[in-house]
């Protein structure tokens, strides 16, 4: 039997050029696999018709936005994982789902090379093949842009020389990657930090400058779990394209950062995630209603430690599965409804409500009625600072 690569498909030219590329380079046969993770664009059938025209011996599409919505957004909402405060995790999101189905078919094809299509200079390499460390550390790995040094314009020239079924005229300025979660521009003007993104950077998003009614949304959760909108059950994968469409219109989730990247480069990165911001300012304002302090407050530590550890692609990992737990854990009272206004670029929360709330309106309230004991506060306060009390009085002492 000879040789098998499995390959990440995404149905453009780098990807179907690697077709009939790895086929000459290991003499074997190219199995591909494609995942719909909400990134639009091309049907499934296409794509997969277009990987065997290309040379493939196999074409496997997956409609994975379910699943990925289900089992990748939803822990990234529990976790509020936002790299670096601000990018709530994309890319770096579906990596670890296409390694799963890469390795799936690996087992079902008897594939014994995985080929991916990335760079030596970005993460996603590393996302790639640390799940595949992971979860099958027996498979070889091949990047034909990484390990041979393979150029877009090389890439051209073999399409064009094979006769390959694929449109290498059209180039983007930009380098983009988008999925249900957000969508991530960068490479071109772009790359001069001093430079604005213009308008025809976005495309998941509207000007939030220009003048429009504002959209009033209530999101349900269950144990941390969007669940519906408005009072309409839904899954989280219809949540989250709703939301896209309703936050997008308002001009919400967009975002210009420089981030530092796991290779040890800075880049400058240009996101758009309405879905994601919204949601995780309706999560995050829930958790402040119903999760205790102390819990609270160390969950924040941990939320930023699950972001490192899957924008750094360790997804797979011991102590990713952890901090699984434990957040799985803090989400057990979750509940409960959250209404936001989306408007000008903002998803502005303005009402919350959780038959777990631990806010007492008795305890709170100034007015007739205050159930707090104040009497008790002066005691209170003598015990909680004499440690800095007798700490300030040694010091003056010396």
């Amino acid at each position: 039997m000879s040789e098998r690569v499995v390959l990440a498909y995404s149905g453009g030219l780098d990807t179907s050029v690697a077709i009939p590329y790895l086929a000459e380079q290991t003499g074997g046969d190219v199995i591909a696999v494609a995942l719909d993770v909400g990134q639009g664009g091309e049907d499934l059938e296409a794509i997969r018709k277009r990987a065997l025209a290309c040379g493939a011996a196999e074409a496997v599409v997956v409609d994975a936005k379910e699943e990925f919505a289900a089992d990748f957004c939803v822990p990234a909402l529990q976790a509020n994982a936002l790299y670096m405060d601000r990018y709530p995790l994309l890319s770096s999101l579906s990596r670890p789902l296409i390694v799963k189905h890469l390795v799936a078919a690996a087992k079902r094809f008897g594939g014994t090379t995985v080929s991916h299509g990335c760079t030596g200079k970005g993460n996603d390499q590393v996302r790639f093949e640390a799940g595949l460390a992971a979860l099958a550390p027996d498979l070889k790995i091949i990047a034909p842009a990484r390990d041979f040094a393979w150029t877009r314009d090389k890439a051209i020239a073999f399409a064009e020389e094979k006769g390959l079924p694929i449109d290498v005229s059209a180039k983007s300025p930009y380098s983009i990657d988008q999925n249900l979660w957000g969508r991530a521009v960068e490479t071109g003007f772009l790359e001069d930090i001093w430079n604005g993104p213009i308008e025809d950077v976005y495309d998941y998003t509207a000007d939030p400058a220009e003048p429009r009614e504002a959209d009033e949304v209530v999101i349900t959760f269950e144990a941390g779990v969007p669940v519906a909108l408005d009072g309409r059950p839904l899954t989280p994968f219809q949540v989250v394209d709703e939301l896209n469409r309703r936050a997008g219109a308002q001009g919400v989730g967009r975002i210009d950062m420089v981030e530092d990247r796991l290779v040890g480069i800075k880049s400058r990165e240009v996101y758009e995630a309405p879905a994601a911001i919204a949601l995780i300012a309706a999560h995050m304002e829930l958790e402040n209603v119903t999760v205790e302090r102390d819990l609270a407050r160390f969950k924040r530590s941990v939320d930023q430690r699950w972001g490192e550890l899957v924008y750094d692609g360790l997804w797979f990992s011991p102590l990713k599965d952890a901090l699984d737990a434990f957040i799985a854990d803090a989400q057990q009272h979750v509940s409960g409804d959250v209404r936001m206004t989306l408007h000008g670029g903002r998803a502005v929360v303005t009402g919350r409500r959780s038959g777990s709330s631990l806010y007492s309106y008795d305890l709170a309230t100034y007015d007739t009625g205050d159930a707090f004991d104040q009497s008790l506060a002066k005691g209170f306060v003598e015990l909680w600072s004499l440690p800095s009390k007798i700490a300030a009085k040694r010091d003056r002492e010396v």
